[in-house]
């Protein structure tokens, strides 16, 4: 029976979509519902999963006598958080970059990949690189703190900070720094910029050019036009950064810290792999990663719910 083109034409869509559909069932689907029933056993990959219930759960967000009963999970929370406080400062940056970028100048195809250059080239040599920079004997950054500034004001950092130059990826007080240090340089003139940058050049000439009649410098242009217009590109960056930093420093930790040191870098995400493939406890780990999940979840729903109302649309 011939079929009438209506049905045709669902039938084409369907079968456009099921590769990318049976794909998604397969390797995702089933993986976050096994995790979601791994959770609930104890099972250390070489003898027979035994179920706990909410035993995991307990272990992981229980208190026991004021005291938690596992600080080190809660040590992960901290650090990802406190790692998450440079993306405003990331995200002024990206949108500082973009207006500059966003100037006809000549080269400025040159600049803008330049800057973009990070995102392409970031991973695992990257992170070497920056391992080797923030050497404390050999490094570029200390040998340029120690050579590149006046003896005087070296001394006063010292008797003020007790070590200078720093031990970076060595010291518990400057660890996380470091790698916010890192971060910044990655992700600055990278995809947060070119999405800023698009925005800005979307934004209509004609608002400048009143602005311009009506004697408004460049401050009143960018607070009453630019911000408001690029508030969308704002929301968006900030939900998927936001997300991204729940679930990032894994790379950072197992390539440079390993963790350390005394756990001052590990993340939840390194947490988890080292309940999963270090430890072998993969239904605590599980759990650990649907607590994480929910997390996001919460912080996502409240960006949308109040920021997302600060955004002009």
């Amino acid at each position: 029976m011939a079929l009438n083109t209506k049905t045709r034409g669902a039938v084409a869509g369907w079968l456009f979509l099921m590769p990318n559909l049976l794909g998604f069932l397969l390797f995702t689907s089933v993986p976050v519902l096994a995790s979601l029933v791994l959770s609930f056993y104890k099972w250390d990959l070489f003898t027979p999963a035994r179920f706990v219930g909410l035993q995991n759960f307990v272990r992981l967000l229980g208190f026991h006598a004021g005291r938690p009963n596992d600080p080190e999970f809660w040590s992960a929370c901290f650090n990802t958080v406190f790692l998450m406080l440079m993306i405003p400062v990331n995200m002024l940056a990206s949108l500082f970059l973009a207006l500059v970028m966003n100037q006809k100048l000549r080269g400025i195809v040159a600049f803008r990949t330049m800057f973009f250059l990070p995102t392409i080239v970031a991973g695992v040599g990257t992170y070497l690189l920056w391992k080797w920079m923030f050497n404390p004997d050999y490094g570029m950054i200390n040998s340029f703190l120690v050579h590149g500034l006046p003896g005087p004001l070296n001394a006063a950092l010292r008797r003020l900070l007790g070590q200078w130059p720093p031990h970076w990826l060595q010291s518990i007080g400057w660890a996380k720094p470091a790698l916010m240090l890192m971060g910044f340089w990655v992700s600055a003139g990278g995809s947060n910029m070119v999405l800023y940058l698009a925005a800005l050049q979307n934004v209509p000439p004609d608002l400048y050019e009143a602005a311009q009649i009506d004697g408004a410098g460049r401050w009143r242009k960018f607070l009453h036009i630019t911000w408001p217009m690029v508030g969308p590109t704002t929301f968006f960056i900030f939900t998927m950064s936001l997300i991204g930093g729940f679930q990032g420093g894994f790379e950072q930790a197992m390539v440079m810290t390993g963790g350390g040191p005394a756990g001052a870098t590990t993340t939840v995400g390194y947490y988890i792999y080292n309940h999963a493939f270090q430890w072998n406890h993969m239904g605590y780990a599980a759990a650990i990663a649907w607590v994480l999940f929910a997390a996001i979840f919460t912080a996502t729903l409240l960006q949308w719910r109040w920021a997302g109302r600060a955004a002009h649309f």
